[in-house]
């Protein structure tokens, strides 16, 4: 992921309404660690650094928002409905809650609801746009003369929650769901209440049942029997018939008033079978490839004998319905239609799991010149296998998994002395971080039990703060250590290791039940199929995730940990995440079917989807090869699921090049190894034409050649057929199919495909038939010939002043990424645009670079606080001699800072405000960076380190 740092917060259209992250920031700590042995490793209880933090100074106890009746246990986060218990923006009430089919808000006197179907579309068809269905008020339900001062939670189950409200006098506990049309509630001290916005037009009033419209949505009370409803002055009021309880639903929307009328009583049927519970359960059969999972509802009588509810399920649930038939009409959704369910206590899904691998086989660079272009590139990664750029959770991360993709490689062309440079690097990395020795405060894991999470420090990205992102930073971890534990089965026995590899993925996402040290699947939506991002999730526009395809790397590096180490309820659960995702991104980020986007959106893609929609956008580039790329990367053997519509990936890929006005600039690498996906020959063409690229941080030249040539050999993934073992995969070129399987045990084993081919797998390695016959380093015997060479490998672009890209570095350099630092723009105190005044300066000399064409590209990570006025700005200058003469000199328009806490992104979009000269080939040449307060009386805070990057138009 490339999510800002932590607090910085994307300036969203108006549309959006965010709900902006402020105040309540822990102190950080630094004291002695107190070590919990896990086997050989450890973690500690002694706060090393800031921890999560609520609303104002409420941020050590996150249960005071909770009700005595809420689950015991470990709180959950990071959830559609997470701001309601988690109030980092406001002590009282909640950011509206995108359930589906209908959005809910919390205030003092009740529940709001909002059923918007129109999509809010901001941006342009080739730029950065998003589309949203904002929360907009239909009613509002509550009990008369209730004025809570705040809104508690008072239970949670998988897909469910139940916020709470009392004044002393009065009481109301109401219960919403994804895909529940109906919200149910309890109340006590009052009449019960449903004030509408504007007039409602009641099309039904009869006995305990009230029909109406509002904004043109159709609701539908349902009161006890022998109750009534009253109409007046746009309120609607019911005495419960003193039963204190009621339920109303949204009506999908219906082409008649008899359709209406009979959806109405069909819904009626099930009004007081009250939802109180929800659990998904799953079962994957190897022997099949099969993945079913059933999503039950548990339900509590108020009266009649009804145990049946009406449920209405996402597209990537009623695509893959088992057993059961939806109904029509459906409801409009920001995840496109949904379709209903009647009468039922559970539904399941049949879903196919591809099957995935630790790597590609080595069939088309296995031997010959691309062997030799091959090992060269290894040979160049073996002093630096990991290549890390920070020392944070994050950054670490890359660094294993560029590691472990090295250490696949080498060891499947028998590279030894590169695998085994990679895997004492991950081995020596690993170990570091999983001990908790006395004292230590840095590359430690933090057990915190209030929160029932476990930090590592250095974090990144709020993944400390705010439990951002914890699936995406410790994903690596566990992909890196299934990786070692094939090679280094002891080091990952629970007596050694494994223990700790254990823990990070409890952390995440938990596979244990009644766990009493981690929620159940903190960062998994269940019934959405996807992850998500923020563990507060306060924004207007609900929750968020941007790198769909990092969730994937957590789930697939499960998968690859089981199977490994043997422990199947891990692998399972990796099987259930991965599988249910893939579906999930297909529909939500890639909307591959061209159904559930708005129309008026304009793109194949986003690099966002939020609770209320979705953005063609990130939080931290506004760059068409990032805003796509964001949700492809790590590219590894556990992400074929990017290529089960080869046509798709040629239709994104296309996109990216409409939107950039050309090829791809930067993470080209990441790119190219997409584009293979879907048309291999293209991808090692454009890989071929340019040799100088430059690596994405976490990738290196070794794994992006070895993708884009075997693919190029294999073609695409072919999705008519699956193992019966979760490490293996097949592929179709021209009507050839190559199987693959990898086997990480040191048993053999056989693999048996579903159209009856087998696949005998030595210990330890990966084997393929088929096309091609080639099995684990030895590569004698069926390897297809090569295509003439590549040119003689180059290494890994050094961090040195050959490097086109820069960061501005504490002490006034520019350089490779170092470690997250800030430094002080001073306020301007009058006009100084144009006009560099007590300007932060960075430099870098002795410059030998090829002028590439293009221009200049920046990102500056700037932040202002709550000051209001302040504008920094940027001059960059060359000297393409060092002579001390700048031959080029361009400054760009200032950047007006908002108000509000958090960095914001100065780009070159800004725009140039004056440039002289023109740009060349920098022969010992300069570059110098000047950055200062055009406007403002208050100073600017610049994130530098590994934060504000320079991309030089230079090759």
């Amino acid at each position: 992921m490339k999510p800002p740092v932590p607090h910085r917060r994307w300036a969203l259209a108006a549309a959006t309404a965010l709900a902006l992250v402020v105040g309540g920031l822990a102190v950080p700590v630094t004291r002695a660690a107190e070590a919990a042995p896990v086997g050989a490793g450890s973690y500690t209880t002694t706060p090393v650094g800031p921890l999560p933090s609520g609303c104002g100074a409420m941020s050590s106890n996150p249960r005071q928002f909770a009700t005595a009746n809420a689950p015991a246990g470990p709180i959950p986060t990071n959830d559609w409905w997470s701001s309601l218990l988690w109030k980092r923006t406001d002590c009282s009430f909640s950011e509206p809650l995108h359930a589906h089919p209908i959005s809910y808000d919390t205030f003092g006197d009740g529940l709001g609801f909002s059923a918007n179907s129109t999509p809010a579309i901001s941006g342009t068809a080739t730029g950065v746009g998003e589309f949203h269905y904002p929360y907009v008020q239909d009613i509002r339900v509550g009990v008369a003369g209730l004025a809570a001062p705040l809104v508690k939670v008072d239970g949670w189950t998988d897909w469910t929650v139940s916020p709470h409200w009392s004044d002393g006098t009065r009481t109301m506990r109401a219960t919403i769901g994804h895909g529940l049309p109906f919200a149910y509630f309890q109340t006590t001290g009052g009449n019960a209440q449903i004030s509408t916005a504007g007039t409602p037009d009641v099309w039904s009033n009869s006995g305990a049942t009230i029909g109406f419209r509002v904004n043109g949505h159709d609701y539908v009370g349902f009161a006890p029997g022998g109750a009534s409803w009253t109409v007046a002055s746009g309120r609607i009021s019911s005495t419960l018939a003193g039963r204190g309880y009621f339920s109303v639903a949204l009506l999908p929307p219906t082409s008649s008033a008899t359709e209406r009328a009979a959806l109405a009583a069909t819904y009626g049927q099930y009004a007081h079978a009250h939802v109180t519970g929800t659990q998904v359960s799953y079962a994957y059969n190897p022997a099949t490839s099969g993945l079913t999972t059933t999503y039950a509802f548990t339900t509590t009588a108020r009266e009649g004998t009804a145990t049946q509810t009406v449920v209405s399920l996402y597209p990537h649930q009623w695509k893959s319905l088992s057993g059961s038939t939806a109904i029509t009409p459906t409801y409009p959704s920001a995840r496109g239609r949904m379709k209903v369910l009647t009468g039922v206590n559970q539904f399941r899904t049949a879903m196919k799991f591809q099957g995935i691998l630790p790597e590609l086989p080595a069939v088309g660079d296995g031997s010959g010149g691309d062997l030799s272009t091959l090992t060269g590139h290894l040979a160049a990664t073996r002093a630096n296998p990991m290549d890390q750029r920070g020392n944070d959770t994050y950054w670490t991360g890359k660094g294993l998994g560029r590691a472990a993709r090295i250490a696949e490689i080498a060891d499947q062309v028998n590279d030894t002395t590169t695998r085994d440079s990679a895997l004492n690097a991950i081995r020596s990395t690993l170990t570091d971080w999983f001990t908790a020795s006395s004292g230590k405060t840095s590359r430690v894991f933090y057990y915190d039990n209030n929160w029932g999470t476990l930090i590592g420090y250095p974090a990144s990205y709020g993944s400390d703060q705010e439990l951002n992102d914890h699936h995406f930073h410790y994903g690596y971890y566990i992909a890196a250590a299934a990786t070692l534990a094939k090679f280094d089965p002891a080091w990952a026995a629970t007596s050694r290791y494994g223990g700790m590899v254990d823990l990070l993925i409890r952390d995440a996402n938990n596979y244990r039940r009644g766990d009493t040290q981690f929620p159940y699947l903190r960062d998994f939506d269940i019934y959405a199929g996807h992850d998500w991002a923020s563990g507060h999730g306060s924004f207007g526009s609900g929750n968020n995730q941007e790198s769909s395809s990092e969730g994937m790397n957590f789930a697939s590096a499960l998968i690859q940990w089981g199977q490994t180490t043997g422990n199947t309820a891990i692998r399972d659960a990796g099987v259930f995440l991965y599988t249910t995702q893939a579906a999930a991104i297909q529909e939500y980020w890639f909307d591959v079917g061209d159904q559930n986007f708005p129309a008026a959106f304009g793109h194949s893609t986003v690099g966002m989807v939020w609770g209320d929609g979705g953005a063609y956008a990130t939080w931290f580039s506004g760059e068409p090869e990032m805003i796509q790329g964001i949700n492809l990367l790590p590219v590894t053997g556990g992400h074929l699921y990017l290529g089960n519509n080869p046509a798709y990936v040629r239709t994104n890929y296309a996109e990216l090049v409409r939107n950039n006005g050309g090829q791809p600039t930067v993470w080209q690498d990441i790119l190219w190894q997409f584009q293979a996906l879907g048309d291999p020959d293209a991808a090692l063409a454009n890989l071929r034409a340019n040799p100088g690229y430059t690596p994405e941080e976490g990738e290196s030249r070794a794994h992006t050649f070895h993708w884009i040539r075997n693919l190029a050999a294999l073609g695409s993934v072919d999705t008519t057929v699956t193992g019966n073992h979760p490490l293996s995969a097949v592929f179709s070129r021209n009507g050839a199919r190559t199987y693959v399987a990898s086997n990480p045990t040191a048993t053999p084993i056989t693999v048996t495909f579903s159209n009856g081919t087998t696949l005998a797998v030595g210990a330890g390695k990966t084997a393929t038939t088929g096309a091609y016959t080639w099995s684990g380093g030895n590569a004698a015997g069926g390897v297809p010939p090569t295509t003439p060479t590549d040119p003689p490998p180059t290494t890994d672009p050094p961090t040195t002043p050959g490097n086109p890209t820069r960061y501005l570095l504490p002490g006034g350099g520019l350089g490779a990424a170092g470690s997250p630092a800030t430094t002080t723009v001073a306020a301007a105190n009058g006009n100084h645009d144009g006009t560099p005044t007590n300007a932060q300066v960075f430099t870098a000399t002795g410059l030998n670079l090829a002028y590439a064409g293009g221009q200049t590209a920046f990102d500056l990570f700037v932040d202002a606080g709550t000051a209001v006025g302040n504008g920094v700005q940027v001059r960059i200058s060359y000297d393409l001699t060092g002579n001390g003469s700048w031959e080029r000199v361009e400054t760009l328009r200032y950047f007006a800072t908002d108000p509000v806490t958090g960095y914001e992104h100065y780009t070159q979009n800004a725009g140039l405000s004056s440039a002289t000269g023109t740009l060349g080939a920098l022969s010992n040449g300069t570059i110098r960076v000047e950055v200062w307060s055009a406007i403002g009386n208050n100073p600017t805070t610049l994130g530098i380190g590994n934060q504000s990057v320079l991309r030089l138009p230079y090759s």
